[in-house]
């Protein structure tokens, strides 16, 4: 069962980050934008059975929910953290388990895919650590000729600033390895 050790907010005033003491997950991202989509999950579906939450996204000791802007964030803790501490903690077995977006994208010419590892190195090593500091992340979708899509998770998928601002820095950067590149958000 793991313990809460903090809570934060995030760039997002509708998110909320609880840093836990033991994880959930080992590397494996979980991210549910309404309780349908989550209804194989059994700590998002508890979460989305309360009322005003909107977005669930964790991954090893962190889980960011996202609610409406119709609650109180005070209150709203005090009942999140009930199904959180009641989560099972992951167990090692679970660290095998395969990255989705790399089946996603299984496709791609081996020249595609050698460009999407330079520029996942690179959105790892400056992008990545940030927005999951915040609560977020992104993953990328899809390479199509010279067009990135990326997904914003958790905080970052209903946060203003990812749309503007942060979208624009992350293809300033890509275009530091890839000149024609243009990012999009899906």
């Amino acid at each position: 069962m793991p313990k809460i050790a903090e809570i934060e907010g995030t760039p997002n005033p509708n998110a909320m980050k609880f840093i836990l003491k033991e994880p959930l997950t080992w590397g494996i991202t979980r991210s549910y934008d309404n309780a349908e989509a989550a209804k194989d999950d059994a700590l998002a579906s508890q979460l989305f059975d309360i009322e005003h939450v909107t977005n669930v996204f964790y991954v090893d000791h962190w889980i960011t929910v996202t609610q409406n802007g119709g609650a109180d964030w005070h209150d709203l803790q005090r009942k999140l953290a009930e199904p959180i501490r009641a989560a099972p903690a992951a167990d090692e077995q679970s660290a095998a388990t395969a990255d989705a977006s790399a089946t996603a994208m299984a496709d791609l010419s081996p020249a595609d895919q050698e460009r999407l590892d330079r520029i996942n190195d690179l959105l790892d090593e400056q992008i990545r650590p940030y927005l999951q500091g915040d609560g977020g992340d992104l993953y990328v979708t899809g390479l199509e000729g010279n067009t990135l899509s990326v997904h914003y998770q958790g905080a970052c998928g209903s946060c203003p600033s990812s749309l503007s601002g942060t979208l624009a820095g992350i293809e300033n950067l890509v275009k530091s390895i890839e000149p024609d590149i243009q990012v999009v958000a899906v």
